[in-house]
């Protein structure tokens, strides 16, 4: 079983072997850079939770607490994300020293 980080936030957590350890809304495996990325899209809570129904208000909202007080935070999750996507579909690897090797076949 997974150990939990314990933060100040009710519904906010991290747990190391989910998400990388960056932080994610309580009992679900969705990060807060996740709901942070509706927010924003545009998206107003209720239509965070039409798209996501197993959320309560209070975690989105306290997701988008977290975002507003650990802003540098998330936006950096946000851009790895971006990173790890567009690696994976090119088929890249990044080497230690910053270069991009093809892993295609």
């Amino acid at each position: 079983m997974s150990a939990f980080t314990l933060t100040d936030y009710r519904y906010i957590t991290r747990v190391p072997d989910i998400c990388g350890g960056r932080p994610i809304i309580k009992g679900t495996r969705l990060p807060v850079q996740t709901i942070v990325g509706y927010y924003k899209l545009g998206l107003d809570v209720e239509e965070i939770l039409a798209g996501l129904p197993q959320l309560t208000p209070a975690q989105v909202f306290e997701a988008l607490s977290y975002y507003h007080d650990f802003p540098a935070e998330i936006e950096q999750d946000i851009e790895a994300g971006r990173m790890e996507r567009v690696l994976a579909r090119e088929h890249l690897t990044v080497t230690p020293d910053g270069r991009l090797t093809s892993n295609a076949l």
